[in-house]
């Protein structure tokens, strides 16, 4: 049967006639009978072609801080786009954002782009530009964009292949990355100090950053343990690496400061995209004066046609101004954490172990075992499958996580009480589905 109604499944046909799988991002792709097409939404709820109303906890992989369609950020931008949207010139509205971004996130500088991939990408070169060398460090089961350097020892990768934490392998997520590639990429567990010391103190001469993000937000967000991230920022600090932290995911979501400000670590670059937006396209890439300054027009590249467009600049706008403003991260984390703890109560209520992860405002949490996971390798020891079941259980029920254990729940702020009170009456009604 799958998720699919009537008028979903017809619409969803004529898409597969014309787009590659019906999809323009394969991690929207559920199969041919589970794949939604969704008509609208509106604050924390979307609905599907049928008319299906689900409250959503995928919010687009994450950007959805306030709500759809927040009628701030659509009010911001629909003024905005009367005035024109690309100017191939600097706006006023470039201006406002980039001081935004700079005393909330107290950095230096900032360069606005597109999206997150475009983010990394840039991170990654002015890094190599500053330092004069080529090779990085990532960690395995991080996810940092559709570019080929970071496409190595994802999430995605069979976890049977990436060889043992001494020696690790890697394992490229796709086909079509050219296989020279592989020698500029270091992969290692994250959350092992004493492997990252010891890769950093035998090849720090070749070793331009050190990329990270500080919650692992394509494995259920797995936390840093205490001391990882400082002992990246010695590390870096001892050796001339650049320390990028990759907050696409964690940035203005869990803090008005994103994870730089909850964790306390400064990086030497800080890319940002998703929650900036709240759903329109815009990134950034951030960071200490001395390094940001590498960027040199005739010298070190940094362009693209549409960075700093009017439609993006004008809702991130709106956004850091309501983020400045009103209580969203406290709103937010006040339903995070009773969704977690009572969520918790339930499985232990049925006899199912689990463990959750993240911050309230990103959550997640794996079957089968009972303490959390702290790196890719451990994660996989929970029961993936199970949680499967359940995901799809409640999103038959009107409540859409995604059906991968591996993507976080999002919150919103436009989530209300009564929206986390039907979330845990359905959960427990979903449990059923485990116990069967």
């Amino acid at each position: 049967m799958g998720l699919q109604g009537k008028k979903t499944k017809e619409m969803y046909q004529r898409a597969m006639k014309v787009i590659p799988h019906g999809v323009n991002s394969n991690f929207r792709y559920w199969g041919e009978n589970d794949t939604l097409v969704i008509e609208r939404g509106q604050g924390a709820y979307i609905w599907d072609i049928d008319g299906k109303q689900s409250i959503d906890y995928r919010l687009a992989f994450g950007p959805i801080i306030l709500g759809h369609a927040y009628p701030a950020v659509t009010a911001k931008v629909q003024e905005a786009i009367e005035g024109g949207t690309l100017f191939a010139w600097t706006t006023p509205l470039e201006i406002e954002v980039a001081e935004k971004i700079c005393k909330m996130c107290k950095v230096d500088k900032v360069r606005l782009t597109n999206s997150g991939t475009e983010a990394t990408m840039h991170a990654l070169r002015i890094a190599r530009a500053h330092t004069g060398r080529e090779k990085f460090i990532k960690f395995e089961g991080q996810y940092h964009g559709m570019l080929d350097y970071f496409m190595f020892s994802n999430a995605s990768v069979p976890i049977s292949s990436i060889g043992s934490r001494t020696n690790p392998i890697n394992v490229p997520m796709t086909s079509g990355i050219p296989k020279a590639i592989v020698e500029y990429v270091i992969n290692l567990p994250y959350n092992d100090v004493d492997r990252l010391e010891a890769e950093v103190r035998a090849h720090w001469g070749e070793i331009a950053a050190i990329i990270v993000e500080p919650i692992m937000g394509n494995v259920g967000s797995i936390m840093p343990e205490k001391g990882f991230l400082e002992a990246i920022r010695a590390l870096c600090d001892k050796y001339g690496i650049v320390m990028i932290m990759d907050e696409v995911k964690t940035g203005f979501r869990i803090a008005k400061g994103g994870a730089q400000e909850y964790f306390g670590v400064k990086s030497d670059l800080v890319t940002y995209a998703k929650s900036l937006g709240n759903g329109f396209p815009i990134a950034a890439i951030a960071g200490k004066e001395e390094v940001m300054m590498t960027i040199q027009p005739g010298q070190m590249a940094h362009g693209g046609t549409y960075s700093g467009n009017v439609v993006g600049t004008a809702a991130a706008s709106a956004v850091l101004d309501i983020l400045a403003n009103e209580p969203v991260h406290s709103t937010i984390n006040k339903h995070g954490k009773l969704l977690m703890s009572r969520m918790g109560e339930i499985l232990s209520e049925a006899g199912i172990a689990h463990a959750f992860m993240g911050v309230p405002a990103m959550f997640g949490f794996v079957l089968g075992i009972d303490q959390p996971p702290t790196d890719l390798r451990s994660y996989h020891k929970g029961n993936l499958e199970q949680y499967e079941h359940l995901a799809m259980k409640l999103i038959e029920l009107g409540i859409q996580p995604d059906a991968d254990a591996r993507e976080p729940w999002f919150l919103c702020y436009s989530l209300s009480e009564q929206d986390v009170a039907q979330t845990l009456e359905k959960f427990e009604q979903s449990i059923e589905v485990l116990k069967s």
